[in-house]
């Protein structure tokens, strides 16, 4: 009795240590590398599991990370696991000094984004993969802010950002890993060079700042000779119309005269040939009256001297006077 109960204890303990060793739960989107006697046997991924606790063992790795404080600083942090998350990964790396073109020291920092494909290349292929992209991130950033000057480096953001993405995405796929995005997160020259770029900016803000003011200035001038000029043309086609319509007027008025005077004539000349009289003589005393009274008009003394044959002409009126209150009603 006291063997079979032994026995039966030894089997539950043995139960107990295989339940516990033997059954893996593991999270979604996470993978373990499973070993069986040190060599690779198969990768497992979410869901219940179960291994053999003596034959099969989880393959740990080296994982570095970076751990924020609640003050802002950075920690790294290193952890050995036997899980590795298939979930993008965002790697914040510390500042490091690079020299430009120029030979201008700047700090950096950046952000990658990477996310593991090929959990056995992962595992297999490189020590501590976290590592191994970072410094593989810093020597392929020194390579590339070394081939632009500063003013390029601080212009071309998204240039460096894309060029480190293709180059670190190639590097790494013998890895496993897929990078996604690389970003610069703050680019920081020398005080001096601060100072100096700084004055550089506040010069061409003025200059620019001159140049809007005399571009105002010039632009003011043109509109304001443009007005002058069109109030002229204005000025000069309104004065155009007057003397246009005032010519209008006094021609009008001079055909309205005429046609008066024509009409008048044309009831004398009848009068004196149905009186047989002479319509010249009688047309030339009447230019004969006209000219006297302009000639005597006026507050001057004027002395006037008549010609002979005014006074012939005069003398003829009597006659055509007589003639005309003869054919005149009574």
């Amino acid at each position: 009795m006291t063997e079979v109960t032994g026995i039966m204890i030894a089997i539950a303990l043995f139960v107990i240590v295989f339940a516990v060793k033997g059954l893996v739960i593991i999270q979604q989107a996470q993978v373990m590398v499973i070993e069986r006697l040190g060599k690779f046997h198969r990768i497992l991924g979410s869901g219940i599991h179960i291994i053999w606790p003596i034959l099969e063992t989880p393959r740990r790795i080296e994982w570095k990370y970076v751990k924020v404080t609640t003050s802002g600083d950075q920690i790294i942090v290193h952890k050995s696991i036997n899980r590795i998350d298939l979930r993008e990964t965002v790697y914040d790396f510390p500042r490091q000094h690079v020299i430009t073109k120029d030979n201008v020291v700047i700090e950096i920092n950046a952000l990658l984004y990477f996310q593991i494909t090929d959990p056995r290349k992962a595992v297999y292929e490189i020590v501590n993969l976290p590592d191994a992209i970072e410094k593989l991130t810093q020597t392929t950033l020194r390579n590339v802010i070394g081939e632009l000057d500063l003013d390029e480096t601080l212009a071309s953001r998204d240039t460096i950002n894309q060029k480190l993405r293709a180059i670190l995405d190639e590097a790494t796929d013998k890895w496993g890993v897929k990078v996604n995005r690389v970003e610069l997160q703050d680019i920081t020259p020398p005080k001096d060079i601060k100072e100096a770029m700084e004055k550089q900016m506040r010069a061409e803000r003025d200059r620019r700042a001159i140049i809007l003011q005399a571009e105002g200035e010039k632009r003011s001038r043109i509109l304001e000779a443009e007005g002058v000029r069109e109030s002229q043309i204005q000025r000069a086609n309104g004065e155009k119309q007057a003397k246009i319509l005032r010519a209008q007027g006094e021609a009008e008025a001079k055909i309205q005269i005429a046609q008066a005077e024509a009409k008048a004539i044309e009831l004398i000349t009848k009068s004196i040939k149905e009186s047989q009289g002479n319509p010249t003589q009688y047309l030339v005393a009447i230019k004969y009256i006209e000219t006297l009274k302009e000639m005597v008009s006026g507050k001057e003394n004027k002395v006037v001297y008549l010609p002979i044959e005014a006074t012939g002409v005069l003398s003829s009126l009597g006659g055509i006077k007589e003639l005309l209150s003869d054919h005149s009603p009574k």
